[in-house]
């Protein structure tokens, strides 16, 4: 059975400071530069066959999948369509905030210059099928974004509207998906 892997950037300044970072860069942290690097080590050790890593272009993961790559061997090449959903007038303001939580509750809101949820899903469940097809059979390991990391579960779970909008993973953490 096809797979692949998902892994969300290291932690970030403005994940310490609450902000929704969406395509808008915030650095890694020395601690999400650690996180990078244990994963790249647990990937290593565990025998997981990995032949490509891509990237989401914004430095965060950009720099997460480097080191990992680093570590791993596995070569890294850049895919823009990872990048984050651009949440427009919401970026760089706090993630628990009411009236953007009101927002994201509807999927063709672009949040005044962003990019609505049915664009972000057509974007991945494009690059993903991309993958699924392909006919050299690789394993990927995709490092993006925690607003990447729920649509692809989306892709592969059945989610209501509830579960899509509070889904979110761990910085550096894996994650393993399999085509049907």
């Amino acid at each position: 059975m096809k797979s692949v892997y998902f892994v969300r950037h290291g932690q970030t300044v403005w994940n310490v400071e609450n902000k929704i970072c969406g395509a808008t860069d915030s650095e890694l942290t020395e601690l999400g530069k650690q996180q990078a690097a244990e994963t790249g080590k647990k990937i290593l050790e565990s025998g997981i066959k990995i032949d490509q890593i891509l990237y989401s272009p914004l430095s965060r993961a950009r720099d997460t999948a480097l080191i990992i790559s680093e570590i791993t061997g596995i070569p890294a090449r850049e895919e823009k369509r990872l990048i984050e959903q651009n949440f427009g007038k919401y970026e760089g303001t706090a993630r628990d905030g009411i009236e953007f939580k009101k927002s994201k509750a509807n999927f063709a809101d672009r949040y005044c210059g962003g990019e609505s949820m049915l664009q972000l899903a057509q974007r991945i469940y494009n690059l993903l099928d991309e993958v699924k097809e392909k006919s050299d059979d690789k394993t990927y390991l995709l490092v993006a974004h925690n607003g990447i990391a729920r649509m692809v579960n989306s892709y592969f779970c059945e989610m209501t509207n509830e579960e899509y909008a509070s889904f979110g993973i761990k910085n550096a953490q894996v994650v393993k998906y399999d085509f049907e």
